[in-house]
Order: structure tokens, then C-alpha cells, then sequence
């Protein structure tokens, strides 16, 4: 006889089978047994994303949890493309413009181009779609595959895009254009095909960005094949930025275009600097006094379950790994002692910033120590492995519940060099706080530990200015977190640079821990 045990054993093993295959979107052929699926959906291992097809997902995932659905997306997109329309199809030149720009960010909607589509949306979790736009595709030249998604090639995709691109992804589209190296890569598609008017808009673009030798260069081509050009610049403004840098990496050059269209928005809407104080060791004794609250907070919006009693036992030495069990087993007494141990080095970091050290070098310095010292009493109790200790991440991350991929390893070490030289050479405190701590979880270097990394940056980078330690309360958490996907998935700052403006203020003032109200009933958002 067979027992309800029994089922769920070969349900699991089938899907086990599945994933070991890499197979994301799982279709029900995958899983022919209807009793099987009907196990797995019922356990909470696997999710109904449309009629037929399904994603794995963690049963322990609350409902409504978007984690699953958004880690899971551009390659259940590739598989159930791939698997409805074989190779007649690919992304809309608009939403290549934005891949090609290192923007993997989860759509409200994904427009796709196939002569088998039916131009009509399906419907998909967490109110994202697709909508199958019935069109002839670009010649085969003009396609390229990335991570299983078919799209537009670089070129084709500037040439054929629309000019909401410019107005509503400007960064991606200054991103895209500043990967171009030279005029050809554009000509023979624009010459052609006679698109005298997608010229004028690109030569207005590429001297936008302060590319005029590739704008040039196409003008005085078509004039040679007697075509008139009227240029015009798809942008509503022009980023002062040097455009002269030579990286290669979308990702590099995404990170440098949003941290000068950003810097703009900090220095605008934040409290001016109270400069560096006069007493050193009195402004490192206040940061010592506000530890115990900190690292409560801190630790809390990570989901620790802490306690001030237990952060006064870490720090008063109380803590014994080596000779109290429960300390050695709780995972949260870890996190408090690791808390502790980087609080200190950020301490230093900060002592040799107001000494008149370089903050945003110093933090290039001292990073790789505070993120050591973090998880270095997890090492020791034997929750994490002595190699876990190396450094940055070498395999990609997700977020939970944002619709933000941070980038892929290859990609995220491009960044980095990127993100401390910008650091180093900002000469505002405030964008350094502001953007130290939000281009750092943008780019999610490490497995763990991103947040309260990036949490002391943004206090380093304070003191740098002379401001208070400023603590991110946890009653603010859903906050906190609204305001940073703001800023992730659709790279609006100014609800995070607000958000971080009252905190700091009432820090000023004197009030440690603020509770900030509601964003979306303060300012609309």
C-alpha cells in the first residue's frame, strides 16, 4: 500500500531530479504525476506561475512573498519562451537597451516580439506580465542570447528603440550609448535602411554624452551618401559627467552615471555638514555610547532576534564561545559578537578619518576587515567555514522581496573598483554617506553581511562630515526597505535621501533613535 509518506518521498525526488538539471520553469511535463504536483504545490514546494507551469519555491515563504518569483524571473522567462516559441522570439529593443545597460531588474512588464505571439498579455505573479507582441523579428544578425534570453544586440537595440527609453531609463540609455567604441557599429543598419531620422536622434544622444567624434562621424557619412540630417536630443538634460572613462563593463559605467545623477539629489534635499569636531576623543566617546541602541536596531532589521541584555553581555565580555554552549549554538549571540568586533574596527577607521585620513580610501582599506571581523566569531563556533572568511562573493545573490538583481559576480567586480575610487573622490560628506551606503547593497558584494556593512560605511561617511552617528530605526524597517528598492529598481533616490535626511536631522537635534513616518503618506511616493 502506498502511504501519503511514500508519495511525498518520489514528489520530492522528482523535483530534486529537476532542479540537478538546472530547470527553472517547470512545466507539467516535467512532473507528469498530477498527484505529484498536486503534493509539492499543497507542501509549498513548488508555485503556479501560469496555467502548466511552475517555479520551486521555499515552503517556509510566507504568502504573498515575492523572493521565489523575482530570483526565479529572467530564467523562467527563458525557459518558457524558449519552450512556447523555440527561436521566434526576442525582447523588445526597449528592454534590451536596458540588459545591455546591466539593468536585470524585474519588470511590471516584458514586452516580446514573435510572429506566433498573440497580442495579448499573460498574466504573472505579483502583478508583473508578458505581453506577446505579433511581429516579424530583427534579421538573425541582429539578435544575440544572453543567459538564455534572446534580445536585440547593442547597436540594433539604440537604433530601434523608442524615445521613451531616454526620458524614463536615462541612465540606461547613457550606459548603452557609452559602450558604443565607434561610428560603424551604428552606420551600416542606419545607411541601409535610410534612417535619417533615428540618426538625427542618435548624433543628439552620443553629444549629450559628450561623444561628438562617433556623432560627427555619422553626420558627415550620410552627407557623403547625400542624406540630410535633423539632430535632436532624445534627453530632457545633460549629466555633467566625463564620459572619457574606458571601461568596457556596463555595470562600471551604470555605477558611475548613477552616482553623479544622484549626487545632485543628496546635496540638494540634506542637512549641511556640521564639519569634523574639535575634540576627537569626545565624538568617539559618543559613538561608543550609542552602541548597545545601534547595534539592536541594526541587528533586528536583519532579523536577529537580540536583545539589549544580550548586546551588553557581548560587549562587556560576558560572551564565552568557548565555554557556554548556548553561546556557542545561538546563531544571534554570532551575529551580536561579530557585531561588536566590527563596531570597533569601524571605530578605528573613523578615528583615522578624523585624524585626516582619506575617508573613501580608508574604507578601501578597512572593509575587507569589518566584513572579517563580522562573521568571525561564526567561524569560530563552526557556523561557517574558515573559507567563508575570503572575501567577496563567488556566486550570484538575490535579495529577498526586491525586484533588484544585484549584479553577477563577474559584473560586481567590476563595480567595486568603481565604487571606491567614486568614494574616494567625492568631495561631499553627505553623498558619501548617502550613496557609499546604497551603491554598496546595490552591488551586494558579499553573501551576508551587505546591510550592516553598508549601515557603518554610511556612518563613516558621516563622521567624515562631522555628523552624529545616526541609527536606522527598526519601527522604520518597511521604511528603510521601501525606500531602497525605490532607489534600486527604478533608481529613485530622493525617498532613501529623505529618509536618511530626517534621521540624521533628529540626530542633530539630539533625538538617537527617530521613527520616521511612513514615506508614502509624507510625500506621495
Amino acid at each position: 500500500m502506498v502511504t501519503p509518506n511514500m508519495r511525498f518521498s518520489e514528489a520530492l525526488k522528482v523535483l530534486k531530479s529537476i532542479q540537478d538539471r538546472a530547470i527553472i520553469g517547470i512545466h507539467t511535463s516535467d512532473i507528469p504525476k498530477a498527484i505529484y504536483r498536486k503534493i509539492l504545490v499543497k507542501e509549498g514546494f513548488i508555485r503556479e506561475v501560469t496555467k502548466g507551469w511552475y517555479i520551486a519555491t521555499n515552503p517556509s515563504e510566507k504568502s504573498g512573498e515575492t523572493t521565489s518569483w523575482y530570483s526565479s524571473y529572467w530564467d523562467f522567462i527563458a525557459q518558457y519562451l524558449n519552450h512556447k516559441y523555440g527561436n521566434e522570439w526576442c525582447l523588445s529593443a526597449d528592454q534590451s537597451v536596458l540588459l545591455h545597460a546591466g539593468n536585470w531588474s524585474v519588470p511590471h512588464q516584458i514586452l516580446i516580439r514573435s510572429p506566433l505571439g498573440n497580442n495579448n498579455p499573460t498574466p504573472l505573479p505579483h502583478n508583473t506580465s508578458l505581453f506577446n507582441l505579433k511581429t516579424a523579428l530583427p534579421p538573425s544578425n541582429q539578435i544575440e542570447v544572453q543567459r538564455g534570453i534572446r534580445m536585440y544586440k547593442l547597436q540594433a537595440a539604440l537604433i530601434y528603440c523608442t524615445t521613451s527609453v531616454y526620458t524614463h531609463n536615462s541612465l540606461d540609455a547613457r550606459t548603452a550609448l557609452s559602450l558604443l567604441r565607434d561610428a560603424s557599429e551604428l552606420l551600416p543598419i542606419l545607411l541601409d535602411n535610410g534612417h535619417t531620422t533615428i540618426a538625427g536622434r542618435l548624433v543628439g544622444a552620443l553629444r549629450n554624452i559628450n561623444r561628438d567624434a562617433i556623432a560627427n562621424q555619422i553626420v558627415e557619412t550620410f552627407k557623403q551618401a547625400y542624406y540630410e540630417i535633423r539632430v535632436e536630443d532624445p534627453f530632457k538634460a545633460k549629466l555633467s559627467i566625463d564620459y572619457s572613462f574606458r571601461e568596457r563593463s556596463p555595470y562600471a559605467t551604470r555605477i558611475r552615471l548613477m552616482w553623479m545623477h544622484m549626487r545632485e539629489i543628496v546635496i540638494a534635499n540634506f542637512p549641511s555638514p556640521p564639519g569634523l569636531t574639535e575634540s576627537k576623543q569626545a565624538f568617539l566617546k559618543s559613538i561608543e555610547d550609542i552602541y548597545v541602541t545601534d547595534a539592536y536596531h541594526s541587528l533586528s532589521i536583519e532579523r536577529y532576534k537580540v536583545t539589549p541584555e544580550l548586546i551588553e553581555r557581548v560587549s562587556s565580555g560576558k560572551w564565552n564561545v568557548q565555554d557556554n554552549d548556548e553561546d556557542k549554538n545561538q546563531r544571534d549571540a554570532m551575529a551580536a559578537r561579530g557585531y561588536y568586533q566590527c563596531f570597533q574596527s569601524v571605530r578605528n577607521s573613523i578615528s583615522a578619518i578624523i585624524d585626516g585620513a582619506n575617508s573613501g580610501k580608508q574604507m578601501n582599506d578597512d572593509h575587507g576587515k569589518w566584513y572579517r571581523e563580522l562573521f568571525d566569531p561564526s567561524v569560530a563556533s563552526g557556523l561557517l567555514k574558515a573559507s567563508d572568511l575570503s572575501g567577496y562573493r563567488n556566486n550570484q545573490v538575490y535579495i529577498g522581496s526586491s525586484k533588484h538583481v544585484p549584479l553577477n559576480v563577474e559584473a560586481m567586480r567590476d563595480a567595486m573598483p568603481v565604487f571606491f575610487e567614486l568614494l574616494e573622490h567625492e568631495p561631499e560628506a553627505s553623498v558619501r554617506a548617502v550613496l557609499g551606503h546604497f551603491i554598496f547593497v546595490f552591488i551586494h558584494p558579499y553573501m551576508d553581511g551587505n546591510g550592516r556593512i553598508a549601515r557603518f560605511i554610511m556612518n563613516a561617511m558621516l563622521a567624515s562630515g562631522g555628523y552624529t552617528w545616526t541609527v536606522i530605526p527598526l519601527e522604520s524597517r518597511d521604511e528603510y526597505m521601501y525606500t531602497l528598492e525605490k532607489a534600486s529598481a527604478e533608481q529613485n533616490i530622493l525617498p532613501f535621501v529623505k529618509f536618511l535626511s530626517y534621521l540624521v536631522t533628529e540626530s542633530l537635534s539630539g533625538n538617537m533613535v527617530a521613527e520616521v513616518p511612513f514615506y508614502k503618506n509624507r510625500y506621495g511616493y
